[in-house]
């Protein structure tokens, strides 16, 4: 499962869900007739009865669905669709959830943590990396990422130490 999307709300008194979408276009989701809610250890599938961007989220109507009480249930519930039914990434073009978990190191070998999620800022993605600094915010540029390794779970980064501090 690729996860798309978080739903943060129940929207309006009809059973409507208000989901944080995790793609780089807001529509992106509407493409799939079917999701699958759940979490990382779970999913259920669910047939969606219409959806549309409103605002900066995407509102769901959600089959079985029938108010607000029941909307609400769904809140915290992470939203993914089957790989297969993505399209290919194209090369150099990474899925945000093939990189959550990859192993960060700089050129010199210095193990920075490991990538727990990442942030669109607009100008460009960052990695958002755990680790025995802290929370290490790396920006997803060329000048900085140098390899992305999904065979060996790793990214080099030109990253000194001294930016840790």
């Amino acid at each position: 499962m690729v996860v798309m999307g978080k739903i943060v709300a129940a929207q309006g008194i009809q059973g409507w869900i208000k989901i944080q979408v995790f793609t780089e276009y807001l529509d992106s989701l509407l493409d799939y007739k079917s999701w699958y809610l759940g979490n990382e250890q779970s999913w259920q599938p669910c047939k969606v009865v219409e959806a549309n961007v409103h605002g900066k989220v995407l509102v769901a109507k959600l089959q079985d669905v029938a108010d607000r009480t029941g909307a609400e249930k769904y809140k915290g519930l992470l939203v993914a669709v089957p790989r297969e039914h993505l399209p290919p990434a194209e090369e150099d073009e990474y899925y945000w959830s093939d990189l959550i978990g990859l192993a960060v190191e700089n050129q010199d070998g210095d193990k920075l943590g490991t990538v727990d999620s990442l942030l669109e800022t607009g100008a460009n993605d960052v990695l958002v990396v755990k680790g025995g600094h802290g929370e290490l915010l790396i920006p997803f540029i060329d000048s900085v990422i140098k390899q992305v390794s999904l065979k060996d779970r790793t990214i080099r980064v030109d990253w000194q130490a001294d930016y840790l501090e």
